[in-house]
């Protein structure tokens, strides 16, 4: 592989998402054993590159692993091997850590795989960029798929407005008197 290949940025979830949008174009086909076929070859891919991961992570040890766990793709393919050494839950904050975005983490539901946030309210005006939007922010939700891979849904609650800031000044000045 060329050095400026395997430099080139690998988004995890485009590259799976890729491979289901394949597979539900051979079914389209109506061809059986072609997306048989096609669903074996992905397997074996899957176990094969599964098997060389457990090996170089056997060889480098939890020590070695370490500054490599930062890294999406590293991180990904590890979660999605089984072979990352942290806890989902510390791979959960550790997304929800990398993003930026005010969230607060409710609880995750390992048997599910639904993790549930809140949305923090944005300060100043108060109207930030999640005001009326259910959804998980883009970036939560990269970062999650990265890894934590486990979670396969996630439920956001919005946080309660803050209260409305009362303009505390000096007393009126009483109108002068005319003479």
């Amino acid at each position: 592989m060329s050095a400026a290949h395997a430099g080139a940025a690998v988004d995890a979830r485009q590259a799976g998402q890729r491979v289901d949008e394949v597979l539900d174009r051979l079914a389209a086909t109506g061809d059986r054993e072609a997306c048989a076929a096609a669903e074996e070859l992905v397997r074996v891919l899957m176990e094969f590159y599964g098997a060389g991961l457990a090996r170089i992570t056997g060889l480098l040890g939890e020590s070695g692993l370490a500054p490599l766990l930062d890294d999406e793709l590293v991180a990904s393919l590890l979660a999605l091997h089984d072979l990352h050494p942290e806890d989902v839950g510390v791979r959960i904050g550790r997304a929800l850590d990398g993003v930026g975005e005010p969230v607060e983490l409710l609880g995750f539901d390992a048997a599910s795989g639904v993790l549930r946030l809140r949305v923090a309210a944005s300060g100043g005006c108060g109207c930030g960029s999640q005001a009326g939007s259910p959804g998980v922010p883009q970036s939560v939700a990269d970062a999650l798929a990265s890894f934590a891979p486990e979670v396969t849904s996630v439920e956001v609650e919005s946080a309660a407005p803050a209260p409305a800031l009362l303009q505390i000044g000096t007393r009126p000045q009483a109108p002068a008197r005319v003479r």
